[in-house]
């Protein structure tokens, strides 16, 4: 693979950090349409591969049949918060599936409305499986195997039928073949792949078009739907997926990975943005989604001042002194015709 600089700390007249990444832009009928960097590179999924991972669950009727409203199906996606409203829904989706927190494999952590932002939780907080970020897909993955009649106990072995069935239609939607999947584990214990960069790219794209999806157009079109209606599901208070689904005025599905990886899709364009920051630093991440938009002509004078906190930024002496900048150092190269 080929990363390039993408983000820069500058200090007086020199590049101090360099952040190194690559990004894809790709249509819904898989065509790159732009790069930087090398748009090929095999890159883990992390948070961004949830959409996908519900594809099981969506299209066995599942929603339906356990009646899940929108809000639940958001969840599956989400990377939350840990917020009342998030373990509120995780909590009724467990009780719809006949199952307590206990049940879940996810693990405890901090809710990300502390860890994310740096805040000292109160000292009585009480922290279950819930509360970790990934709780809204392992409820889904409960919810598929009570659906299925399928063992709890190693639901999250790469060889049960439910992670079986998750990779084939990660293939599906990817457009991935077999052998370019790479398998690892996530921090939540559930199987996660890496993959090129710009199957990623194509997969949101193809999740963006919705119903006009000839394989998979119901499913995307009640994943895409269930995004964009209830962002601040996806990741809660003060997070980016939420700053962006809103700065996209119903247009925007976007989805954040951990350790550098962001997805903007285009409903109007049926076109997506995969971004890889190679040191895996997040700021460095929004600022390349900022510049990536604006590049492409996706913001408007309104859009971009809204995601000016995301972007390009001042580096600030402790007196407050501007004495660099944090900006974009690459350029995306359109894909000849």
């Amino acid at each position: 693979m080929t990363f390039i600089p993408l983000i820069e700390h500058t200090r007086g007249p020199l590049a101090e950090i360099i952040h190194a990444g690559a990004i894809a832009v790709v249509n819904a009928q898989g065509r790159l349409l732009a790069s930087a960097g090398d748009a090929q590179a095999v890159c883990f999924t992390r948070s961004t591969l949830k959409p996908f991972q519900a594809l099981p669950f969506l299209l066995a009727d599942g929603p339906a049949q356990l009646g899940y409203t929108s809000a639940h199906v958001a969840m599956l996606c989400a990377s939350h918060n840990g917020e009342d409203m998030h373990v509120q829904a995780v909590d009724e989706m467990l009780a719809k599936s006949g199952h307590g927190h206990a049940t879940l494999q996810c693990g405890c952590h901090l809710p990300l409305r502390f860890s994310y932002f740096g805040i000292a939780p109160p000292p009585d907080l009480a922290v279950d499986e819930r509360h970790n970020n990934c709780s809204g897909k392992h409820a889904g993955f409960l919810a598929y195997c009570s659906q299925h009649g399928l063992p709890l106990a190693d639901h999250l072995e790469p060889g049960h039928p439910l992670q079986v069935a998750i990779r084939q239609r990660v293939v599906q939607a990817t457009g991935c073949d077999e052998s370019q999947l790479v398998a690892g584990t996530d921090g939540c214990s559930a199987p996660n792949y890496a993959m090129p960069l710009h199957k990623l790219a194509w997969a949101f794209a193809r999740l963006a078009s919705g119903a006009a999806d000839a394989q998979l157009g119901d499913a995307f079109q009640q994943l895409g739907d269930a995004m964009r209606q209830h962002p601040e599901l996806i990741s809660g208070t003060g997070r980016n997926d939420l700053a962006f689904t809103q700065a996209g005025r119903g247009d925007w599905l976007t989805k954040i990975g951990a350790d550098g990886v962001q997805v903007i899709a285009s409903v109007s364009r049926r076109e997506a943005i995969a971004i890889k920051i190679s040191s895996g630093q997040m700021p460095a991440l929004y600022t390349a989604a900022v510049a990536a938009l604006d590049q492409l002509g996706w913001l408007d004078d309104a859009q971009r001042e809204q995601l000016k906190p995301w972007g390009a930024k001042p580096v600030l002496s402790v007196r407050g002194a501007t004495v660099g900048q944090i900006r974009a150092s690459f350029q995306l190269v359109p894909t000849q015709a």
